[in-house]
């Protein structure tokens, strides 16, 4: 018999993940903020959870996909919590991005109530979420992993065991790191090429031919090229995760000056009123850098 499912978090990760549960025959319940957002997937065939402490009393296992750390503290810890109705043998898994330190302080707090909780951020976007191609990366007891491997195999093509609690959203710090040169790399490139002239539709082919190709280039170049800035991604979550990021670098001594350098940049659009566009509006800085007019 499939374990009971409650899904907490509908947003453009949350929703698509969800989904793909209720595809693969998961009996499920759902619940978020804003009720609206799970209506496609009540018509689907979900049933609707009125509070997380409502979710953990009546599934195996509650999944959350939040925007920040205080959003998964107040559904796990807070008033109507999970923990006020958490049965013993209850597993948590978290796929939001947040802070490791907290997450290993709810990892503690859980458990002394007969609760697991797994860190398991992950990567690949919206269409990684909606192909159910996500790379999944797990903190926490391995055996609390081995018994919901096959949930995770429904949202992920790799799921990875990073190490204790904390590991996972640790990795998923490093992931970031690369993530956001990646990005920088794709803003300056197609700005540097548009300022010398150059076709951006034949600049990006090329690049996508050679060397430089990556999964962002070809997704996020298209998008810049059509000068379409809504996004997979946007800009204010990207900074939440730099924040993190910076955070933790502080405590362990390692410098990231790209990474910060690329931090002040989307800082600027994000004071610009543009924190819900797309990462790749990162051009867009560069472009008024140059004295050149932004794509909006």
């Amino acid at each position: 018999m499939k374990e009971r499912i409650s899904f907490i978090g509908m947003g453009i990760m949350g929703t698509p993940m969800a989904a793909n549960l209720l595809k693969a025959g998961y009996p499920l319940t759902v619940y978020t903020r804003t009720r609206s957002k799970a209506e496609p997937l009540l018509a689907a065939g979900a049933a609707w959870d009125d509070s997380p402490a409502q979710a953990a009393s009546s599934a195996d296992v509650v999944i959350t996909c939040l925007p920040d750390t205080p959003d998964v503290e107040q559904v796990l810890l807070g008033p109507q919590g999970v923990t006020e109705s958490a049965r013993e043998g209850l597993v948590c898994i978290d796929m939001s991005t947040i802070s490791p330190e907290a997450t290993r302080r709810m990892s503690e707090e859980l458990l002394a109530k007969g609760t697991v909780l797994l860190d398991a951020p992950v990567s690949g976007g919206q269409i990684g979420a909606v192909e159910g191609k996500l790379s999944i990366m797990v903190g926490g007891p391995a055996e609390a992993l081995d018994r919901v491997r096959s949930v995770l195999d429904c949202l992920g093509r790799a799921v990875t065991h990073c190490g204790p609690s904390g590991c996972g959203q640790l990795t998923k710090l490093a992931n970031q790191v690369m993530v956001i040169h990646t990005i920088m790399s794709i803003a300056e490139g197609l700005a540097f090429a548009e300022r010398a002239g150059l076709n951006l539709e034949t600049t990006h082919a090329v690049t996508c031919a050679g060397a430089a190709y990556s999964h962002s280039l070809k997704v996020l170049g298209a998008k810049i090229l059509a000068g379409d800035m809504k996004p997979a991604f946007m800009v204010d979550l990207q900074l939440k995760d730099l924040r993190l990021i910076m955070e933790t670098a502080r405590q362990t001594g390692q410098p990231l000056p790209g990474t910060a350098l690329a931090m002040q940049l989307l800082q600027s659009l994000s004071a610009q009123g543009r924190g819900r566009d797309g990462t790749q509006a990162l051009i867009d800085i560069l472009r008024q850098l140059a004295g050149k007019m932004a794509s909006r």
